[in-house]
């Protein structure tokens, strides 16, 4: 099984975003929201847009494992997946809220979503 080994890796990474959110809570002093901290606020949004993101594109992973799906397409995706969300990470740490970082981690997030449901919609067999 492939989903497996991006399931654990994204979960781990998923781990450090949440302790890092704390940090910056501890910090700022700040329980609840974000108290108008700018760097609290980037932390939990990518913590955020992780949770958002992942869990739908791990499970078109599995579907497309489910189907019988080469493992190289898993594979493809699986890393696609996991660079794209260490991107935004990345991207999210400088000043600019907008950037080529940035721009290139949805992009990744968004072929992983596309080329997915293609997976999961066209008939095996179908490309012979």
């Amino acid at each position: 099984m492939v989903t497996p080994i991006y399931a654990g890796l994204l979960a781990l990474l998923f781990v450090v975003l949440s302790a890092r959110v704390i940090q910056m809570r501890v910090k700022a002093g700040v329980s609840l929201g974000t108290g108008d901290n700018r760097d609290l606020l980037r932390r939990q949004r990518v913590h955020g847009n992780f949770a958002e993101y992942v869990p739908f594109g791990l499970l078109l992973i599995l579907l497309m494992e489910l189907r019988g799906l080469p493992d190289w397409s898993l594979h493809a995706l699986g890393v696609l997946l996991v660079t794209s969300r260490v991107l935004y990470m990345i991207a999210l740490r400088g000043p600019k809220e907008v950037n080529k970082v940035r721009v290139a981690a949805m992009v990744c997030t968004f072929a992983v979503l596309v080329f997915g449901a293609l997976g999961c919609l066209v008939p095996l067999g179908a490309a012979s």
